[in-house]
């Protein structure tokens, strides 16, 4: 599967195909993890505290700068790379809220071999997973342990595709360019077409 929103370009296109956003593994694992967020947050932090709809917020931020991101990569690497960094920087914001959560409730912290961990990060190989191929995992009967410990395991993943996503696209503006460079070529190509006998 693709870990990028567009393609290498092979002709020449001034605008390459774009979007496509749900189909990355980066997109799917933060809805995931902003459904998870709502679902924890309404359990178990006031409804009414600044953390409750600071935490839900960046959920919402990580899945839609990934959505926008990829509907901007067709004319704006830049915004594209603003985008996917603001999402990968939102979620990392969501991390520590989890882990700060974990702390100060006197709750462990999984380690990555952590038998429960371990099941968590094996569902990330289902087809067509969803938020309810975690929701054992963090609604009734689950506690707040194992709800927080599950939605940090997914943002270690989202985090990890995040950063491939991210090298990826530095690679291939370095290659390919952005919408700049694209359309003056373009343009230039036209000329000398329009100049031939």
């Amino acid at each position: 599967m693709e870990n990028r929103c567009s393609h290498e370009i092979t002709g020449p296109q001034i605008i390459p195909p774009h979007g496509g956003y749900r189909d990355l593994k980066s997109y799917q694992t933060a809805e995931i993890i902003h459904d998870g967020t709502v679902v924890f947050c309404n359990r178990f932090i006031d409804v009414r505290s600044r953390t409750n709809d600071q935490m839900v917020q960046a959920a919402r931020s990580g899945k839609q700068n990934i959505a926008e991101g990829c509907m901007a990569s067709g004319t704006s690497k830049k915004t594209e790379l603003k985008l996917l960094g603001g999402a990968r920087a939102s979620l990392e914001e969501l991390l520590l809220d989890f882990q700060d959560y974990l702390r100060q409730h006197g709750l462990p912290l999984w380690d990555k071999n952590h038998p429960s961990a371990r099941k968590v990060r094996g569902l990330c190989y289902q087809q067509n997973r969803s938020y309810m191929t975690y929701r054992s995992y963090i609604e009734a009967p689950a506690d707040a342990e194992s709800a927080a410990n599950t939605l940090i395991c997914l943002i270690h993943q989202a985090n990890y595709l995040l950063d491939q996503q991210l090298r990826s696209l530095e690679q291939m503006f370095l290659k390919e360019g952005g919408f700049t460079e694209r359309l003056y070529h373009a343009r230039q190509q036209a000329r000398g077409n329009s100049r031939k006998p």
